[in-house]
């Protein structure tokens, strides 16, 4: 560990309605000094001089003054290449077909196209964005998220309250549904028995001993995830000498219910006790209980 931390700059971007403003709250929560929408031309000018004493998390998005890809970039190239600062960008990303729903719930026009469907202003957006997405060092997929979500995860990632600086996040979901955008590493557990053909089992999830017990009893469990753990544990040094903050694992199966719960937990609770800062999110699952909270309203 370097004996001089340097102050860490957080850039906030993302399309309208991806969260942006939650995340601003979620860091200003977790000791951020919070900058919303200060025009691009200002950005050096703030950090010029002797560098910050405290961590800054800086908004910004299509409708910041002056904006464009080019000057965007000009600002994160000029940024990360100072000694001074530790400069991350952090980028909100949202699947079109959920922030076109967000928009129609809400019945807000898009601010990129008053005028138009939010549909065009949200294309208009992603267009803006697509070459700064590119340079995100943190990339969250606030599609399946409630704002609680979005909250949770960048507490988890910002928090100062720890010697660790590598955050690593462990992924279940369904390959049905594709993979979660934003994955390092993707580990397929399709191969192993599946408890859904066990009708006691198929109401539960991979969080529950009985399917826990069921996936280990299989042959192949303990070599695979022996090899995995061994694999992950080997890297994350690497990692953190490189100097990367965050690490997200996936283990996907056929529902994402029992095998991918059960691997996942497994490597939580592995690297957790081995002293790693981690964090787990069940995407198939968060999503049906959203639902049925939803149905319940």
């Amino acid at each position: 560990m370097p004996d001089i931390i340097t102050p860490r700059v957080v850039m906030v971007t993302g399309p309208a309605g991806s969260g942006r403003s939650t995340a601003i709250n979620a860091l200003e929560d977790a000791g951020f000094e919070a900058i919303d929408n200060l025009p691009l031309a200002l950005i050096p000018r703030l950090l010029d001089g002797t560098a910050p004493d405290h961590p800054i998390a800086l908004g910004v998005d299509t409708r910041t003054r002056g904006f464009s890809a080019s000057a965007c970039i000009e600002i994160i190239d000029k940024l990360s290449a100072r000694d001074d600062i530790d400069l991350e960008v952090l980028f909100l990303d949202c699947s079109q077909e959920v922030l076109l729903r967000r928009y129609s719930e809400t019945r807000r026009r898009h601010p990129l196209a008053p005028e138009e469907s939010p549909l065009e202003g949200i294309k208009i957006d992603y267009d803006l964005l697509a070459p700064v997405r590119v340079r995100a060092d943190i990339l969250i997929d606030t599609s399946e998220m409630t704002p609680h979500d979005l909250k949770a995860d960048i507490q988890h990632y910002f928090m100062s309250d720890t010697d660790q600086p590598l955050a690593v996040s462990v992924h279940s979901f369904s390959y049905k549904r594709g993979l979660p955008r934003g994955l390092d590493m993707v580990f397929d557990c399709r191969f192993l028995n599946n408890p859904h053909w066990e009708p006691a089992l198929r109401p539960l999830d991979g969080r529950d001993a009985a399917v826990l017990d069921y996936v280990q009893a299989d042959g192949r469990f303990a070599p695979f995830f022996d090899k995995v753990s061994d694999l992950v544990e080997s890297l994350l040094p690497a990692y953190t000498d490189e100097g990367k903050a965050h690490l997200s694992i996936g283990f996907g199966c056929t529902g994402g219910q029992h095998r991918s719960v059960a691997l996942a937990e497994s490597l939580t609770q592995t690297l957790a006790q081995k002293g790693w800062r981690v964090s787990i999110r069940h995407r198939e699952i968060e999503r049906r209980s959203a639902a049925v909270a939803l149905n319940k309203g």
